[in-house]
């Protein structure tokens, strides 16, 4: 049986329409459930759903009812409606729901590392939706309140598929993809970056920078900001005629390990390592300068860099594919740590970012057991029960194992403009760090 909710509510089984629900509540009742299948939701948030926080007394009574009815109608269908505690579940089974699929395919195509796969993922999860969630059962508070985050993923998905067509030189489609979805949402700027560099590679530069323009002034009319500061360097790199701009990004000073790019190991330390990324800290990003894109490519750098075991990588990756909201988390939490990291590691007086670390390394000493090795020695590792956060805790540790460290005092920043990285200087003589391409220009200017 297939359900569908991205769009106007349907149900069809084999092909053909099913008729379930007489009132439009009842459908809507259906939908919460199907959104939230094989988890309970309990009557209390099934009313304040259906009557928007204002129930009438019979209320209760009323939820029974329209429950009573759907069993009926989805029995014949092996659709079981359950009862658990003070709630109902639809089980998770053998029918299928237009929304979990989306969401599944979503996370698979974010964690392709293949470009061209991403792409196609990414098609087939767009091509589920057949407009606003719940449209026909729903109003629109409600549906903002149960259909918000799918559509703030579709638009996230939009996004992330025309930075693979991009970077595979798939800018004509990119410029007229994005066409109707910016007059939809206008002021959306990694939409409209991600079409003033298709416009800019397909010859349009007057297009592109008037798109730029445009959008500056309907965020200062209906939001009273500027552009972020990506949309500004952009523009900025578009006016100045940046050469970087007329060919895809590639990965700058990476390796590649299994299906993802990873940056050069520079600086002897896994903290370090976690703070450096392809392009540095140092001036503007470049195109490909952060190698922690993905939540993949968190997993298989922890792996890389013997925090965490490889076989423990395989598993947080499949993870990550059935629970996208969650690797999506977990990968926030670890970009925040890397700036407060580095802000810590180059500015030993910041007391802000030293406490925004401790919080973390504290949490990461909850989750961590200590275990023996192979070789007979103890170490500490990430406890299983860290879930998706597993690569955050192993680094965690390893950053509290450097601030405890003397050597944390020998942490220096390479002064290249372009560059950043952080290295461990114990002799007290080095410059630079070891990027062969950091102190050239300097050198050869100085003769």
């Amino acid at each position: 049986m297939d359900f569908q909710l991205l769009g106007p509510f349907a149900v069809r089984h084999e092909g053909r329409p099913v008729p379930v629900g007489g009132r439009r509540q009842e459908r809507c009742l259906l939908a919460v459930l199907l959104l939230h299948a094989g988890r309970v939701v309990s009557t209390e948030r099934l009313i304040d759903l259906l009557w928007d926080g204002d129930p009438p007394a019979s209320a209760r009574a009323t939820v029974h009812t329209y429950v009573g009815r759907l069993r009926a109608a989805l029995r014949p269908y092996g659709v079981p409606v359950e009862t658990r505690h003070d709630g109902y579940a639809v089980e998770q089974g053998q029918h299928r729901v237009d929304a979990q699929e989306f969401t599944a395919l979503v996370g698979q195509a974010a964690a392709a590392g293949n470009p061209a796969e991403r792409i196609r993922r990414y098609d087939d999860a767009l091509g589920l939706w057949r407009g606003e969630p719940l449209a026909d059962v729903a109003g629109e508070r409600l549906r903002t309140r149960l259909g918000g985050r799918l559509t703030e993923l579709r638009l996230s998905a939009v996004e992330q598929r025309a930075e693979a067509q991009l970077a595979m030189g798939l800018h004509d489609r990119v410029a007229a993809d994005l066409t109707p979805l910016l007059d939809e949402h206008p002021t959306r700027e990694r939409l409209v970056a991600a079409r003033m560099t298709a416009l800019y590679r397909a010859g349009r530069q007057a297009e592109a920078l008037r798109l730029y323009d445009g959008t500056r002034t309907l965020l200062a009319a209906d939001l009273g900001i500027e552009p972020n500061h990506e949309l500004r360097t952009l523009h900025e790199r578009m006016l100045r005629g940046d050469p970087r701009l007329d060919r895809p990004p590639g990965p700058v000073y990476a390796v590649r390990v299994g299906d993802q790019w990873l940056p050069w190991s520079t600086s002897g330390h896994p903290a370090l390592e976690f703070c450096n990324t392809y392009a540095g800290w140092g001036g503007d990003p470049l195109p490909g300068s952060d190698w922690l894109r993905g939540y993949a490519a968190l997993a298989v750098w922890a792996g890389h860099l013997d925090l965490v075991e490889e076989r423990t990588v395989a598993r947080l990756r499949e993870q990550a594919v059935r629970e996208p909201a969650e690797a999506a988390a977990a990968l926030d939490e670890a970009r925040r740590f890397r700036t407060d990291l580095y802000a810590c590691l180059t500015d030993p007086q910041d007391g802000r970012a030293f406490k925004a670390v401790a919080r973390v390394v504290e949490d990461a000493a909850r989750l961590s057991v200590f275990t023996r090795g192979e070789d007979g020695l103890g170490r500490w590792r990430p406890s299983p029960s860290a879930g998706l956060r597993l690569p955050l805790v192993a680094v965690a540790r390893s950053a509290a194992e450097l601030l405890a460290d003397p050597r944390r005092l020998t942490v220096r920043g390479c002064p290249s403009p372009d560059c950043g990285w952080l290295f461990l200087d114990e002799s007290g003589r080095r410059r630079w760090c070891s990027l062969a391409t950091c102190g050239a220009q300097r050198v050869s200017g100085a003769r």
